[in-house]
């Protein structure tokens, strides 16, 4: 499997994803024609004993079942020993989602210091993490009032930091408030040249996954906010509020730089109204104005 990994053209991130579902599973010493239905079966269920989340385990089976393919494909297998494994249910996004009231996004800001301005892209205007460690100066149009997302920072450390192109179909323009670009160009900033990063740690590094995640940890500890609310919430949040306030699918697309609407809707389908509701709030102000008109005569 790991012969197959290498052969794969793939960012960082995909690499070690797979890297880590292959290092996981439990016949490693096996020849790859001796590995069973079973063994994959036996792997998945230990996996969820543990108490790794439904979906990791999916991922990684995911990873996988890819490897298992491959050899079919390449005749160094006759089957593939991965196809229909049982994985557990995964629960359902409306009742995993966390999205943060005003007040509790209110909090996280008070309390944020100096990593207030990172905390603000990512809310107000539904950066990813490493796309807003990503950003430029240059990147923030104070006379559009837009933000471009053209880079991001991948990595878990100083040493693994790099910035490499944003995930496919995400690089694009988010048209955000005045009030945002005031707040990501103040103080120092206004004297930056257009390459240079708006966000670095205290000694001067780039903000990778492990340093900005423990910036988020101490606010969300400050602000009161359960440890279940993660920094990637934030997007969530933005999300929520673009469709709470009537932005269709590809809107909400765009913003957020997913590559097809059906990822938008795979992902917040929840969050828009059903038909029922559209049906009931159109007959509702229908039945108004017929009901309001025979009053009126």
């Amino acid at each position: 499997m790991s012969r197959w990994i290498a052969m794969q053209v793939w960012t960082d991130g995909t690499a070690t994803a797979a890297k880590t579902a292959v290092e996981s599973v439990s016949w490693r010493q096996k020849a790859i024609r001796d590995v069973k239905h079973g063994d994959v079966q036996t792997w998945v269920t230990k996996e969820s004993e543990r108490g790794l989340a439904a979906s990791t385990i999916r991922t990684r089976l995911n990873y996988v079942q890819m490897a298992f393919r491959a050899a079919v494909d390449n005749q160094v297998i006759s089957r593939n020993p991965a196809a229909r494994v049982k994985t557990p249910r995964i629960r359902k996004r409306e009742a995993t989602m966390k999205i943060l009231t005003a007040e509790q996004v209110n909090a996280a800001l008070e309390v944020a210091g100096d990593f207030r301005p990172f905390v603000a892209v990512c809310v107000f205007a539904g950066l990813r993490l490493g796309e807003a460690a990503g950003l430029q100066a240059g990147d923030v149009d104070r006379d559009r009032h837009n933000i471009s997302v053209r880079r991001q920072v991948q990595g878990t450390s100083i040493p693994t930091t790099k910035i490499t192109p944003p995930k496919a179909g995400s690089e694009r323009e988010i048209f955000v408030p005045a009030e945002l670009i005031d707040m990501v160009s103040l103080g120092p900033r206004r004297s930056m040249s257009e390459g240079d990063f708006l966000f670095r740690t205290p000694l001067g590094h780039l903000y990778n996954r492990n340093s900005a995640g423990e910036e988020w940890r101490r606010i969300r500890k400050a602000a009161g906010l359960g440890d279940d609310v993660t920094l990637h919430n934030l997007r969530h949040t933005f999300a929520s509020n673009l469709i709470a306030s009537g932005c269709d699918v590809v809107t909400v697309q765009r913003a957020l730089g997913h590559s097809q609407p059906s990822i938008t809707l795979n992902v917040y389908s929840h969050l828009w109204p059903s038909a029922e509701d559209k049906t009931r709030s159109a007959t509702t102000a229908f039945m108004s104005t017929v009901l309001g008109a025979t009053t009126t005569a």
